[in-house]
């Protein structure tokens, strides 16, 4: 499960204090000096029990009409600071299933029962309320190969709530959760570690039920600058697939380059062999789906 940080730092700070300080410190989950530097701003941006509310008050005066940062994570999160180096400060409200947002929109929309990792590492607290509760899991990232239906060892650890106060370092491709709903309203305080390399490892989703892996969570812009191109017919762009799909490092850009061409084809023999070669490909990944592929076009 994720690390629980022992944390009891006095005091309280500013949410201007806390981007300050955590973005002098460079917060690296990997070291853990700089970890538990960062965790003690944490918890003093938690202990600071007016800041998010006068943030909403203030933003709601001006109906958001400041120039901010987008979020990109749904609905439920408060972006509270700009990227500094490579890390940013956010907070993410969690509707419970009595509260009419979750009734309108659902769980999926707040991510509730979808379980899955993280290609990046973060720090959480429990700010307001009892907290979302999650089922933990741990896995080997390196053994997964990343094609739907693949059954990687998933290790069940508890059933627990990110109660107040309680801070966790959340693992970048080791702990997978399935949240659900608290019982209440509540609001949980996140420092985002972000890399450059990050786009480029998955994030997985999974099926605890059956223990598969059900798809990657994570595409990047040049998977779909990739298959935009593609799409055209354009030759450039189809010998650039062509190139990508025998030697691009990554699995997942190799595997948009053959989606892309076989969206192209119309001839079912042209597609099996355009498969085919993704199967003898090299890459445990793009065999297996290819070989469902093939399967698929056979059975049509």
């Amino acid at each position: 499960m994720p690390q629980l940080i022992e944390n009891d730092q006095p005091g309280c700070c500013s949410l201007a204090q806390s981007i300050e300080a955590i973005g002098s410190i460079g917060f690296d989950p990997t070291c853990p000096q700089r970890l538990e530097e960062t965790a003690g701003w944490l918890q003093k941006l938690n202990n600071n029990r007016e800041f998010l509310g006068d943030l909403l008050i203030e933003q709601l005066k001006s109906r958001h009409s400041d120039d901010g940062d987008e979020s990109g994570y749904g609905p439920q999160a408060i972006i509270l600071s700009p990227l500094r180096g490579d890390v940013f400060l956010r907070a993410n409200i969690w509707p419970s299933e009595q509260d009419q947002c979750f009734k309108s929109s659902g769980a999926r929309t707040f991510v509730y029962g979808v379980p899955h990792d993280h290609n990046f590492s973060f720090l959480t607290s429990g700010y307001f309320g009892p907290g979302y509760k999650s089922d933990y899991y741990e896995y080997d990232y390196s053994e997964v190969a990343g094609y739907p239906g693949e059954k990687p060892p998933l290790r069940f650890i508890e059933r627990s709530a990110l109660s107040e106060g309680k801070i966790m370092l959340y693992r970048a491709h080791k702990d997978i959760h399935s949240q659900l709903p608290p019982d209440s309203m509540s609001v949980s305080l996140n420092i985002m570690h972000v890399n450059q390399a990050q786009s480029w490892f998955d994030q997985y989703g999974f099926d605890l039920e059956t223990g598969e892996v059900t798809k990657v969570l994570s595409p990047n812009s040049t998977e779909v600058f990739l298959r935009a191109s593609v799409a055209t017919g354009h030759a450039d762009a189809l010998d650039l697939a062509e190139s990508f799909g025998a030697n691009h490092p990554s699995d997942r850009m190799r595997l948009a380059s053959f989606e892309a061409r076989a969206n192209l084809l119309e001839d079912r023999s042209e597609k099996d062999q355009l498969w085919r070669s993704a199967e003898q490909a090299g890459s445990e990944m793009l065999c297996e789906i290819a070989r469902a592929k093939r399967e698929a076009l056979a059975a049509s």
